[in-house]
C-alpha cells in the first residue's frame, strides 16, 4: 500500500528500539525524511544507521530526552517544522504496592508521560496548521482506558494524554491536523524485557526465575491470542495514521493488544 507520504518529514520521538523503532522503519519504508529521538546514543546511531541502510532512507538521530526541556529543545532545533509527529515513551517500572508511591513517583510519571508529549505537540501544532497539513501520533499504553494496580506509573498520566489529545484534535481537524493514539497492550520489546526480568519480580515478590516470572505474567495478564505483541503488530497501524490515508479518523484511541482489554467500546 502506497502511504503517500513520500518526502515528508517525519519525528520518531522515542525510535531507537520497540514499538517505535518498528514505527520509525515503516516510515523511512514510505519514503519520509526521519529524524530519529532517544536518550541512549549509541543505541540510536546504530538504529539510525542500521534504518538508513536497509531503506535507503535520509534518518537524522538526535540525542534528545523529550520529558525535559532541554532534550525537546534540541529536538525542536533538529526538525523545526514536522510534517508528522510520531511520540512514545519507555514503559514505566511495575510499582509494587500503591501505597509505596510517592509524589516524586507521580512527578516523574506526568513529566514523562504527560508533559513531554503535550510539549512536543504544543510547539508542532502551529507550523502543520499554518501548512495545512499534519499528523500526531501518540503510541501510549491500553492501560489509560484499562485500569491496573500494578501499572500505576503508566495508565493514570496516559489517562490524561488521551484526555488532552480528545480535544485538541477536535479544535485542529479543521486545519487538516489530526491526532490519534494507539494504546498497545503487552508487546515484546526491549525496554519490556527489561523491565519483565530487573523489575516485575520485585515488584510482585517473585524469585529471580524466568519460568515463575512468565508465568505469573500470563495468569494475571490472559491475552486471548496466547502470546504478547511484536513491535510490527503495531508499527503498520501507526504509519496508517501517519498518512493522508486517515484523514477522516480524528482524536482516536486504538487499542491494539491481543483481545485482553474486554470492551466494546
Amino acid at each position: 500500500m502506497d502511504l503517500q507520504i513520500k518526502g515528508k518529514k517525519a519525528i520518531m520521538a522515542g525510535g531507537s528500539a520497540g514499538m517505535g523503532r518498528g514505527t520509525a522503519e515503516r516510515l523511512a519504508e514510505a519514503g519520509v525524511e526521519l529524524f530519529i529521538t532517544a536518550r541512549r546514543e549509541e543505541r540510536l546511531r546504530n538504529a539510525a544507521k542500521e534504518i538508513s541502510e536497509k531503506y535507503g532512507a535520509n534518518v537524522t538521530p538526535v540525542v534528545s530526552d523529550s520529558s525535559t526541556e532541554e532534550g525537546r529543545q534540541a529536538l525542536f532545533k533538529a526538525c523545526p517544522d514536522p510534517d508528522i509527529l510520531a511520540i512514545t515513551i519507555k514503559p514505566p517500572a511495575p510499582n509494587g504496592n500503591f501505597l509505596d508511591v510517592k509524589p516524586e513517583d507521580w512527578r516523574d510519571s506526568i513529566e514523562t508521560a504527560l508533559i513531554g508529549p503535550i510539549e512536543l505537540m504544543r510547539h508542532y501544532i502551529p507550523g502543520m496548521k499554518e501548512k495545512g497539513w499534519g499528523r500526531i501520533v501518540n503510541i501510549a499504553t491500553f492501560s489509560a482506558k484499562n485500569p491496573m494496580l500494578w501499572r500505576l506509573m503508566s495508565g493514570p498520566a496516559r489517562s490524561a494524554l488521551i484526555n488532552y489529545t480528545a480535544s485538541v484534535s477536535r479544535e485542529i481537524a479543521k486545519h487538516g491536523v489530526n491526532i490519534n493514539n494507539l494504546l498497545p497492550g503487552m508487546f515484546r520489546t526491549e525496554g519490556g524485557a527489561e523491565i519483565l526480568e530487573k523489575e516485575y519480580a520485585p515488584a510482585f515478590g517473585l524469585p529471580q526465575d524466568m519460568d515463575v516470572i512468565t508465568n505469573h505474567f500470563f495468569e494475571n495478564n490472559k491475552i486471548p491470542t496466547g502470546f504478547v505483541g511484536e513491535a510490527d503488530d503495531l508499527a503498520p497501524m501507526a504509519a496508517l495514521l501517519c498518512s493522508p490515508l486517515s484523514r477522516f479518523i480524528v482524536g482516536q484511541n486504538i487499542v491494539i493488544d491481543g483481545g485482553q482489554h474486554a470492551s466494546i467500546f
